[in-house]
């Protein structure tokens, strides 16, 4: 089921100084694809239908104050993505279409889009190994503290959610959390969180036709208001994205190996050069810490169970 864009323009608000602004501060966009049918219900739904596993979350948390506490993950099984749509609307779970645009190209089409008009409008911005992932949310759930590790962006299509940024910068993420995230060895939604962090946060509430840009590795968290939610996330790779992932992995390896605590994250000179060659022979080779991630489930979900989610015995896939 191949549906058309309804968009010539995406983002609709562009101005002449957003290009200093772009990946050095937080910026809030307006965009049009609010009236795309490509985030409508039956849309969504026949996505959900032909999803395969390896192509899909669904997780639920408790609904606290502040940052929740951990996620569990879930899974769909005997039911249509219609009934599953239904369920998220008044439970208490998230879906996450991991792979959209290779269940329809037309996904793929919108990414290459947008990631155009911005490299259009952003001199010198050029990218790579793009993503585009689509989250439906239940009312009022709220997403952990966490941070990512390629270029982000995330857009707003249905409903409101409030989004906290906070610096990319100690004591918000770590040195140490960051090049752990990076080495797969700590979750994204495992980042150290202190509740005074809020007091720094920059604080949005991103309507349909909105989308939010932050700067590299910023940690954030989400709270949706009360009905459903639609939006995707976008994340790229340019080359000075690349050099900073480099370098945080090849710290990682030098901290957990050879225990060394001062370590820069210059992307120039002779110890990058360093770095970067001990990071492609590491990660290219059986010294590579990255391993598959394990997730274990706990949960299916079920449209007559409380908040959507019926508990399982715990079975485990590989992704």
């Amino acid at each position: 089921m191949n549906m058309p864009l309804i968009t010539d323009q995406i983002i609709t608000d562009w101005q002449p100084h957003y290009p200093q602004l772009w990946g050095n501060q937080s910026l809030r966009l307006s965009h049009s694809l609010a009236a795309s049918n490509l985030f409508s219900d039956d849309a969504l739904a026949d996505l959900i239908d032909r999803a395969p596993r390896e192509a899909y979350h669904v997780n639920y948390s408790q609904k606290t104050p502040g940052n929740p506490p951990k996620r569990r993950e879930g899974q769909i099984k005997g039911l249509s993505g219609r009934d599953v749509i239904e369920t998220v609307k008044s439970g208490n779970i998230w879906v996450n279409l991991t792979a959209p645009a290779s269940i329809n190209p037309a996904y793929g089409t919108l990414l290459e889009t947008l990631y155009a008009e911005f490299e259009e409008r952003v001199p010198g911005f050029e990218s790579y190994k793009r993503n585009l992932t689509i989250l439906i949310s239940s009312p009022n759930v709220s997403v952990k503290y966490h941070s990512d590790v390629p270029g982000q962006s995330l857009w707003q299509v249905r409903g409101t959610k409030k989004v906290y940024v906070y610096p990319a910068q100690a004591p918000f993420i770590s040195q140490p959390a960051l090049e752990k995230l990076i080495l797969g060895q700590l979750r994204e939604t495992d980042m150290p969180f202190e509740p005074w962090f809020d007091d720094f946060a920059q604080v949005y509430d991103l309507e349909a036709g909105q989308m939010l840009h932050w700067p590299l590795n910023g940690p954030h968290r989400v709270v949706n208001h009360g009905m459903l939610n639609v939006s995707f996330t976008t994340e790229h790779w340019t080359d000075d994205l690349r050099k900073h992932y480099a370098v945080n992995y090849a710290n990682g390896i030098l901290r957990n190996k050879l225990g060394l605590k001062s370590l820069s994250q210059q992307v120039t000179g002779l110890s990058y050069l360093a770095k970067l060659g001990l990071a492609g022979a590491v990660k290219f080779s059986p010294l590579n810490p990255q391993k598959k991630k394990v997730y274990s489930v706990d949960f299916e979900v079920d449209p007559t169970a409380p908040e959507g989610v019926r508990d399982i015995p715990a079975l485990t896939f590989e992704k």
